[in-house]
């Protein structure tokens, strides 16, 4: 991630920024891989972010009840484990988790929704829980935006510095896990 679009290497030959909010991908190469040179739509990738929280013992319904969203899931630390289907394990859960979806299934980007859109609504609606996202972390807890990536083709995510200066704020680190494009996904491009 690049904070400024002038600090990246490839800034003069290749970027292209999408619409106002600066994000910026690059293709194989550092070609412009984002926006078509037309003023068409992105670059095709889906994508799905959502928020998680570790925190040595918090209750995961403090959490909902303080960011004001519903979890998919959550535990309290020192319940008892268990599986994916519900099943009883062994031990107990070290940690408190909550993880909340931001979007109800992947979205495929546009000039419109974009990784760099969704962030910026995500932190504009959690600004109102800086004080809890300060405590948290000031407890221990780890507040992160968990960003999935399905790609076709290799290309470079470049952040805003106003993105990443307020995920520096609000005490937020984000992961980036980027897969190959499954079959099931993005249609083909037809040859031209």
């Amino acid at each position: 991630m690049v904070a400024d679009g002038a600090s990246s290497p490839r800034a003069s030959h290749g970027a292209v920024s999408c619409g106002s909010l600066g994000s910026s991908v690059y293709g194989i190469g550092g070609q412009p891989s984002a926006c078509r040179a037309s003023g068409g739509s992105m670059s095709e990738y889906e994508f799905t972010i959502s928020l998680r929280i570790r925190h040595p013992s918090i209750d995961p319904a403090t959490i909902t009840r303080m960011l004001g969203m519903e979890p998919q899931h959550t535990w309290h630390s020192g319940a008892p484990r268990r599986g994916p289907a519900g099943e009883a394990l062994e031990g107990v859960y070290r940690e408190s988790y909550w993880m909340g979806r931001l979007m109800e299934e992947p979205q495929l980007s546009t000039v419109q929704v974009s990784v760099e859109s969704v962030l910026l609504r995500t932190l504009a609606h959690l600004r109102r829980s800086q004080d809890f996202l300060e405590q948290l972390h000031g407890a221990g807890g780890v507040a992160e935006l968990y960003v999935t990536l399905f790609a076709r083709e290799d290309f470079r995510l470049e952040l805003s510095a106003q993105s990443l200066a307020l995920l520096g704020r609000l005490g937020l680190a984000v992961a980036l896990d980027v897969h190959p494009q499954p079959s099931h996904g993005l249609p083909q491009r037809q040859a031209s």
